[in-house]
């Protein structure tokens, strides 16, 4: 059961409203809806909140290309992210846009307490000026030389090619990206928010225990440089919000960025009457508040915008969580290069549960980049949530349908269900520190062992015996069950499978109900919730993002079958330590094995790494019987890369030793061994 309820706010980073959601987006938009739907499902109130980043140089110059207004523009790109990610199934409770009254209102407000409490200072900077565009030019606006490598063409602030970072007034040859003009100096006062006069409740709230590690510690180093004040003001022409009683002088996209997490916030408790803006955002609020960012703009979101609030007199954020980037097949994604899959890419071609399940099986609370490796993403799905999670119900269903009438059984032996049930608080704790891979380790765990049960016990032969009808009937009920409860687990990363099950079930999946009787329950008639992952799909994505992904698909490498004989070979080349070193030996426990039918050497295994499970084929038919080695420990090499086979896909390698025939032997650790444990 959950605790008391809490009232939580929480959102993802504004996406900008230039340009089309990608799967690197898609990340963070993922993570943060499995996160708030995991509190509404333990009965918490939790609003996910976001909007579109509308303002900016950017928009002004690409509205300008198109030939329409910028308002014109943004609206268009929000319908068009709003589709995005309502068929991806991010759940937000308002999506709005900076571009907004409320955002306007809560902006000048909060600049004009700072002002009036002596955060704003005015001095005048010298800045390259476009004079045929009459505008002065953002550093990613003017290009040139680099200074350090000579390389052309390069941005204004640092070098593509050499990675040089420098002030635009060093580049050679400088030149405006928007006319192609020579830049000229010109000077202009300016607004600043007087950060440094936050150090002190900056290092104190940085180091509270509201960040990663990884982020207090990087943010550290900004302390040292000393912090300076920031410049919040744009000259006209600029496409933002006019700062009160400074005609021609803009908000800087940046100040106003994040305070549209509070405008569709407002926005929000305008259309409801139960929502008050003040619970959530005065000083003395009790409610939680949370930011999903990416690292790449941690800076604002954990210096300038807790300062910000400060200064106005609102409260600060609960916690601010970053994470890495998405790389695909291990190649780094580009925005600017276009190097990248299109969300609707993706949803044109592949179910959107797909990629929430993949990117929450390798997510964690860490800071690290996620690699979106297009095999491992369709072996992954195919094996975890059609093998092993759908196909718990499709082997047992039917037979509650034709045989039953469709009524589940009173089941007598409910320890299984029970452990289970048992795991419910480790697997909330892991959702609610953000350890999505964990937490999905532990349920396929649990579904690993709920198939092992249905294996065992056969109700497809149970089925043919008159006699043993009502054992059949426990066993599919309980398998159900087994089943509802993996789906529950799983809500927050597969709400539309949930909603499938809920119809199927007919019952609705809260973690409140976990331990409900269905003795007598009706279900309904069994449909496929869900269909394997063709490579051909993935092909399809990868040919239609060519121009964008440059990336080559990945064929699987041509592995001869292992039934034929091996031939006595030489020993091979000499391998460095550094090579050896790469092998990752693990214990691994036998928790199933069986013949293949017309293998001649083979047998298949599941072997449990604790908590991860790997199929291996390996050819010590002619030395053991599968019955002889269920429960024993062996050693595998657990990094070895999938092949493909004949019968199947096998991930990994066990070791053994003898000359062959009858004389093969496993290798068997020491009886305290442990699955997963590492073998030095």
């Amino acid at each position: 059961m959950a605790n008391s309820q809490r009232k939580i706010l929480v959102t993802s980073a504004l996406p900008y409203a230039n340009g089309p959601i990608h799967l690197g987006h898609m990340l963070e938009y993922i993570q943060t809806d499995i996160w708030s739907r995991f509190q509404k499902l333990r009965g918490h109130e939790c609003h996910y909140i976001c909007a579109d980043d509308a303002h900016g140089t950017p928009i002004m110059l690409k509205a300008q290309q198109m030939g329409i207004a910028p308002e014109e523009m943004i609206a268009q790109v929000q319908k068009e992210h709003e589709k995005d990610f309502a068929d991806f199934n991010i759940q937000f409770d308002n999506f709005h846009s900076t571009h907004s009254e409320e955002n306007r209102e809560l902006a000048s407000e909060i600049y004009l307490k700072l002002r009036d409490a002596g955060y704003i200072k005015t001095k005048t900077i010298s800045q390259l000026y476009d004079p045929e565009k009459s505008m002065f030019l953002p550093d990613r606006f003017v290009k040139g030389t680099c200074p350090k490598c000579k390389s052309e063409d390069q941005y204004g602030d640092n070098c593509d090619n050499c990675g040089a970072t420098y002030s635009t007034t060093d580049l050679i040859n400088p030149y405006s990206a928007v006319s192609g003009a020579t830049p000229v100096m010109k000077d202009s006062e300016h607004f600043f928010f007087d950060l440094p006069a936050f150090s002190d409740m900056l290092k104190e709230w940085i180091n509270s225990g509201s960040l990663q590690q990884e982020m207090a510690n990087k943010l550290s180093e900004w302390f040292e440089q000393g912090l300076q004040q920031w410049d919040i003001s744009r000259d006209s022409p600029y496409f933002g919000f006019e700062i009160p009683d400074a005609p021609g002088k803009f908000f800087y996209v940046w100040l106003d960025a994040p305070i549209g997490y509070m405008g569709s916030f407002k926005n929000l408790c305008n259309k409801r009457d139960d929502l008050n803006f003040d619970d959530f955002w005065s000083k003395d609020s009790t409610a939680e508040v949370y930011h999903f960012i990416g690292k790449d703009i941690v800076y604002f979101h954990s210096l300038f915008w807790p300062a910000m609030l400060e200064g106005a007199g609102l409260r600060k954020p609960t916690s601010v969580y970053a994470h890495g980037y998405v790389t695909v097949n291990g190649a780094k994604m580009s925005k600017s290069k276009g190097t990248f899959i299109k969300a609707r890419t993706y949803l044109d071609n592949l179910d959107p549960e797909y990629l929430r399940y993949y990117y929450a099986a390798k997510l964690s609370s860490k800071i690290d980049d996620l690699d979106l490796n297009l095999e491992d993403f369709a072996q992954r799905v195919n094996s975890d949530l059609v093998g092993k999670l759908v196909n718990l119900a499709s082997r047992t269903a039917g037979f509650i349908s034709k045989r039953f009438d469709g009524k589940l059984a009173n089941i007598a032996d409910k320890s299984l269900s029970e452990s289970f049930i048992a795991k419910q608080e480790t697997i909330a704790n892991l959702y609610e520190t953000r350890e999505f891979g964990k937490a999905m380790r532990e349920i396929m765990a649990l579904a690993d062992v709920a198939n092992a049960y249905v294996a065992d016990a056969a109700p497809w032969q149970l089925i043919k015996d008159e006699a043993k009808q009502e054992e059949a009937h426990q066993v599919c009920s309980n398998a159900l069950n087994l089943f509802r409860i993996l789906v529950t687990y799983l809500k927050p990363v597969l709400p539309k499978l949930a909603a499938d099950v809920e119809a199927f079930l007919q019952m609705e999946l809260t973690w409140n109900n976990l331990d409900v009787d269905l003795a007598g329950h009706e279900i309904a008639k069994f449909k496929a919730l869900m269909q394997r992952i063709e490579m051909k799909s993935i092909e399809a994505i990868i040919e239609a993002s060519t121009e964008n992904l440059q990336v080559t698909p990945i064929k699987a490498p041509k592995v001869e079958d292992v039934q034929t004989e091996l031939e006595k070979e030489p020993l091979a080349a000499e391998i460095s330590f550094d090579d050896f070193a790469k092998i990752d030996l693990r214990i691994a426990l036998i928790s199933k094995a069986e013949h293949i039918e017309k293998a001649n050497k083979l047998l298949r295994l599941e072997l449990d790494l604790g908590g991860e499970t790997k199929q291996v084929f390996a050819g010590i038919k002619s030395a053991y019987a599968p019955e002889d080695l269920v429960g024993k420990h062996t050693v595998m090499v657990a990094n070895l890369a999938p092949r493909k086979m004949k019968f199947g896909e096998s991930e990994g390698m066990v070791l053994a030793a003898g000359p062959g025939g009858k004389d093969i032997w496993i290798l068997e650790p020491h009886a305290g061994a442990k699955p997963g444990m590492r073998v030095m």
